[in-house]
């Protein structure tokens, strides 16, 4: 029985009163998280939900985020969490594509979701701590068997195409990557998990995220971020764990030292989005004296938590993102699907159990990422070390990770080409301080035509969440490209950024 439910079955019936789930003023023991779960799976199923049935998720960290997990691979349905800051115009899209046969959305999103074509369940404050308040029904106690092959979730991420594509996630999938996070962080029942990065993304719900739960430990979860909260729920709480993006780690650090809780709980963090500076892994240490910066590095295609750095090894191997985890099959390929000996640089390429079957129908970008031999193409590039640490170098995509969100520049090219002033454009990454690198739009303007920077970001943003919007801009006469058209983005990168 692979359904999620089996473990909080397990849990409920092993040790019924032990903490499982906090949010806010609710305190769930593994009994009364049961309880709720199958009345909850009982209100999805009187309104049509059952095995298959695709169900997207738009909505902030709640309780009912990880109550509707569970409750719908209780009736054998697949779930797809929303990034809640996507626009309407995104939001209609995935849900089309996916085939989604209902929507769950925080009342805070409602002008996002109204005009969707597929039924919509809100949820006030209150829904949000008891989705029970919203969708209740009678018990369903028995779960749908789940075997290791079928669809457990989707997500979508952004490709370098205009248009993001489904992630599918199996069960083997999603129990494989449980299995690494165990083994890796040596996870037991008295592990309490931080869930403060929003859990429609890889990194908050699943590095290592629900794999907490299938020891039996205990989920905290926070509805936003802010620096002073996490470390007051650290110490309240008795946190072991958390993952958190580079920019929530960069606040936590800019907090006033005097001002700090005890923290020494915390036994390890996991890093999240992008490559992390040395000096942030050494001041870290400075603040969270008995917990180890675990830089790590994944995908969603492989449900994250791909390599790991491992004790002891934080300083002597810095720069790393670490070793491979045990599920994982790791190689350096040059374009040609030659494996790459050490200290070269080529594409991160992967295999085994945790790796995504495809893309949600799309077989043609499925058959594209994968080699013959089963390896995934990550588009980023890396290299090995003599002992296996994974160093990462650049991104052969042209993806723009802002505050750990992957922003894909030619899904934002799309949108601007789609301005009658543009004649060319193309989007480059731009650092900041805060979020580690924004969009930047450089764009060459039709004939007799102007544009604002205000003017292109009001544009983009009936289109395309805020976050992924251009926060610069820069207005030239031609794009550099090669003979055979391709825009240079080095050259460009190079030359627009010089004077930054």
């Amino acid at each position: 029985m692979l359904n999620l439910s089996a473990q909080l079955r397990f849990h409920a019936r092993t040790r019924p009163r032990a903490e499982a789930l906090i949010y806010g003023e609710s305190r769930l023991d593994w009994a009364t998280l049961e309880q709720r779960v199958q009345r909850l799976a009982g209100g999805l199923r009187a309104r049509g939900i059952g095995p298959d049935s695709i169900v997207g998720m738009v909505m902030k960290n709640s309780s009912a985020f990880i109550e509707l997990l569970y409750a719908l691979s209780h009736l054998g349905a697949v779930s797809l969490p929303m990034n809640f800051r996507l626009s309407a115009e995104e939001i209609a899209y995935i849900a089309g594509h996916a085939g989604v046969g209902m929507v769950v959305a925080d009342a805070e999103f409602s002008a996002a979701v109204e005009g969707l074509d597929q039924p919509v369940v809100m949820l006030d404050a209150g829904a949000q701590a008891d989705p029970g308040l919203a969708l209740s029904g009678d018990p369903v106690a028995a779960p749908h068997p789940r075997a290791g092959d079928d669809l457990m979730r989707l997500m979508y991420t952004s490709g370098t195409t205009d248009r993001p594509k489904g992630v599918t996630h199996s069960y083997h999938n999603f129990h494989y990557k449980n299995m690494d996070m165990i083994l890796s962080l040596h996870l037991t029942a008295h592990d309490r998990l931080c869930m403060v990065g929003p859990l429609y993304h890889v990194g908050a719900c699943d590095l290592p995220g629900m794999a907490v739960h299938v020891v039996g430990g205990t989920l905290i979860v926070l509805r936003d971020f802010d620096a002073r909260a996490v470390v007051e729920t650290i110490a309240r709480e008795r946190i072991s764990g958390i993952w958190l993006a580079p920019v929530m780690t960069s606040a936590i650090l800019a907090l006033e030292r005097d001002s700090l809780p005890d923290l020494a709980t915390l036994r390890w963090c996991i890093a999240g989005g992008d490559r992390t500076p040395e000096s942030r892994i050494r001041e870290f240490g400075t603040v969270f004296a008995n917990a180890r910066y675990v830089d790590a590095y994944g995908m969603t295609e492989t449900v994250s938590g791909d390599t790991m750095m491992e004790p002891g090894r934080e300083i002597d191997k810095i720069g790393s993102v670490g070793r491979p985890v045990s599920m994982v099959e790791l190689d350096i390929r040059d374009d040609d699907g030659t494996s790459m000996p050490a200290g070269i640089v080529g594409e991160i390429c992967m295999r085994g159990p945790k790796v995504t079957r495809g893309y949600w129908k799309d077989p043609e970008r499925t058959a594209a990422a994968m080699h013959p031999d089963g390896f995934l193409r990550s588009g980023d590039m890396g290299y090995l070390d003599q002992d296996g640490f994974l160093f990462l170098t650049d991104r052969k995509k042209d993806m723009i990770i802002s505050g750990g969100e992957n922003i894909a520049s030619s899904e934002l090219e799309r949108v601007i080409f789609m301005m009658p002033q543009v004649e060319d454009v193309a989007v480059i990454a731009k650092p900041d301080d805060k979020w580690g690198e924004v969009p930047m739009a450089v764009i060459v303007l039709r004939a007799g035509r102007s544009l604002t920077l205000e003017e292109l970001i009001a544009f983009c943003r009936n289109h395309l969440g805020g976050f992924k919007c251009p926060k610069d801009m820069r207005l030239v006469a031609a794009l550099p490209r090669n003979p055979s058209g391709k825009i240079l983005k080095r050259v460009l990168r190079d030359d627009t950024l010089k004077d930054l």
